[in-house]
Formats: structure tokens, sequence, C-alpha cells
């Protein structure tokens, strides 16, 4: 049986930024990927500007920007009940979040996941793809069973680490409860190219009618494209016409640049899913820590789940290298952490889903006082700064239900 220091299942972005970091401090890494090819997801392109300090304190910046890396500088909210000149005019600059981060960093998934995996491996890691794994047993001695390129394999290690996703083997060989808030909406993604029109360092939120769409360039005419819908509309984008319905909705009066939009060329799939925040209480457990989806994830109206990843693998892999003690007592204050920025996280994004996507009148008319009374009482907004600067700056008063009923009129 083959046996290394770390043994990391995944190798998407969280599970190959954590073996490239831990190859390169010296440690013997088994990194294993299921996939063959990694494919279009349709999440997991967008980096927050916490986000991004937390690749440059990783080291892995130079490596992303080099791939392809595109920073957007300037967003804008539109909204039907706002003129469109005017939203334009109170774009915000997103360079002053965090220090020397210009903006968030977009980059198409499938290329973002490859390059992580290649620079492990080039770091050291041993890096296997089409690895199809038969069991896992966590504990004080974890090891696993896998098979690649038809042959039966057993590794061990001092630790595994759980990168798998959202349905996590290790998750679950290790007996870590998942759980999960009520869905509140239905997310719809889908790439587009064919759009140059589209300032390229514009990304844009905005409601009309029964839509709500989120719009992030990704550089040469190419769109990273959401739009959400009610849950009583499942099958709204489904179909071989899907994608035409979906360019179609993004007609707006209130941004008007959406134009370009409608022009653009599906660049990829479109896949629908329902928004919700899934959390563990405990991302660690005997000879297992989770990282990324695999330890929960956050409603994707916000778009934090690589920042989240990335952060994630910053403590874990802070906590590995201050120490040889990689027992479970190691990890209680990532867990900590993590849980606190997840609830925070989790708050704010109930706030942007009852903000945006919903769709009646009252929805309407709370979106329309919100926005004028924030325009006068900027604290009102303060839970964008959660998502833009990282949960961990904005004031702990504004997680609270008295927050809530601030921002959506119902105090």
């Amino acid at each position: 049986m083959a046996e290394y220091d770390l043994i990391v299942v995944g190798g998407g972005i969280g599970g190959s930024a954590l073996a490239q970091v831990m190859a390169s401090a010296g440690r013997s890494v088994l990194l294993l990927e299921r996939s063959e090819v990694y494919e279009d997801r349709v999440r997991g392109e967008w980096i927050a500007p916490w986000g991004v300090d937390e690749v440059r304190k990783l080291g892995l910046y130079d490596l992303l920007k080099g791939a392809g890396g595109h920073h957007i500088t300037h967003h804008v909210t539109f909204d039907e009940g706002k003129d469109p000149a005017a939203a334009e005019a109170e774009a915000l600059p997103l360079g002053f979040f965090r220090e020397g981060v210009p903006g968030p960093l977009c980059l198409g998934h499938p290329k973002h996941c490859q390059t992580l995996f290649d620079a492990a491996a080039v770091a050291g890691a041993e890096t296997l793809r089409g690895v199809q794994v038969m069991s896992v047993e966590a504990g004080s001695s974890p090891k696993l069973t896998f098979e690649v390129g038809g042959v039966v394999r057993e590794a061990s290690a001092r630790l595994l680490v759980g990168a798998d996703g959202r349905t996590s083997q290790v998750r679950d060989a290790a007996g870590i409860p998942l759980h999960q808030d009520t869905p509140h909406h239905w997310f719809a993604g889908l790439l587009i190219e064919g759009a140059p029109g589209w300032r390229e360092t514009l990304q844009a939120i905005g409601t009309e009618g029964d839509f709500g769409f989120l719009a992030f360039p990704q550089g040469s005419g190419r769109i990273r494209l959401y739009g959400g819908y009610a849950l009583s509309e499942a099958r709204r984008f489904k179909g071989d016409e899907g994608p035409r319905r979906f360019l179609d909705a993004f007609a707006m009066s209130c941004s008007p640049e959406n134009r370009h939009i409608v022009a653009g060329r599906p660049a990829g799939p479109l896949y629908s899913y329902i928004n919700a925040d899934a959390w563990t209480d405990r991302p660690y457990g005997p000879g297992v820590v989770l990282v990324g989806d695999a330890a929960g994830w956050n409603d994707p109206i916000i778009g934090l789940g690589l920042s989240i990843t990335y952060r994630d693998v910053r403590i874990v892999s802070d906590i590995l290298k201050a120490s040889d003690n990689w027992s479970e007592a190691a990890f209680p204050p990532y867990g900590e952490e993590r849980a606190e920025r997840m609830r925070r996280l989790r708050f704010a994004g109930q706030l942007q889903s009852a903000l945006d996507m919903e769709f009646d009148d009252a929805a309407k008319a709370r979106r329309h006082r919100y926005h004028e009374l924030g325009a006068a009482d900027p604290t009102l907004k303060l839970h964008g700064v959660a998502v833009m600067a990282g949960p961990e700056v904005a004031p702990a008063e504004i997680f609270t239900e008295a927050h809530r009923a601030r921002v959506l009129g119902t105090v």
C-alpha cells in the first residue's frame, strides 16, 4: 500500500490548489480527480476581491493571471424602478475593497481547474485522472481504495482531504452531517461569446418583471450570465430552445446595454439549479478535513464559491505547514472561523435573494424603497461589504434580524 502525507480527493479548484501548496512545502501528496476532462459546470468563475487576496496569500495569483485571469473594475445595479442613466452614473468602483486588488478576478472554470491541477504536478504532487474512488476509511489511519486505468490501488495517508464537491464521498465516510436551507429560487447560467459591445470591465445585476440577471465579462467578448426566476417555473428554460429563451429574457428596458447579451451566442451549456445554502457544523473529523463545497456552500446569488474555497485552502494549508500535529485537535480554529464566515455569508445571500430574486408587486416596491433609502443611508447596504471585502470586515450588527428588518422594510 502506497503511503503519503496527504491524499486529496477531488482535483477541482480547492483540491488542486491545496495539493500545489502542500507539495511546494515538501509534503508527499496524492491528488485524485474523477474526470478525464474538465467541463463547464456553469459556476466557479468569479473571485471576489477578498478571495483574490486569498489567492495572493497562497502564491497563486500570477499563475491565474497568466492563464487568462480577467479583472472586473466596476459594478452597476439596474432595476425596473430606476432610470438606466442614473444607474450607470452610480457605477461602483471595485478596486478599494482590498489593497492592491483592482477588482474581482474571472477565469473560465475548466481552464482554472486544469491550470491548478498541472501546477500541483509541477510542484511534485502525484496527480491521477479518471479515478473511481471505491472506498474511503477515515479515522486514525485513513486510507482509500480506488481504480484508475483498470487497476485497483490502495493508499494511506496521515490525512485525507475531501475536496470532492457537494456529494462528497469523504464527508459521508467521515459521518459529517450536511445541513441545507430551503431553496429560494431557480438560477440558470450560460457562457456566451460574440458580445464585444459589453464593457469588459463592467459587471452588472438587475431585476425587471419576473427575471433577475447577473453578468460577469471574461474578456474577448465572452460573458458569464446568470438568471434567477421563481421556483414555480422549473421548466422555463428547458428544451432545445432554452438557451434562446434565456438570452431573450435579458432584453430589459432598465439595462439597454443588455442588447449585446441578447445578440450573443451560447459558448457552453445552459444549466439550471435551485439556490440554497448548505453547511457542516464541523468540517473535519478523525483523519479527515473538508474544503470547498464538500464542507458546505453559499447561495450562488452572491457568487462566493471560489472565494470561500480559497480561504479554506489558505487556512488549512497554514495549519498543516505550521505543525506536524495533523490530528483532529489541529482543526478547531478552521472550523470556528468557517462556521462564522458561512453564517454571515448565508445572511448576506438571503438578503440579496429577497431583494433581487422576488418578482411580485411587493418585491418591486421593496427594491424601490431599498435603493431610495440606501442612497441616503449607506449602512443599509453594508451586507454588500461582506460580499466584496470579506464577511469579517462588515460590522457584526449587520448580520442580525434587526438589520434584515431595516433592509427589507419589515420594522
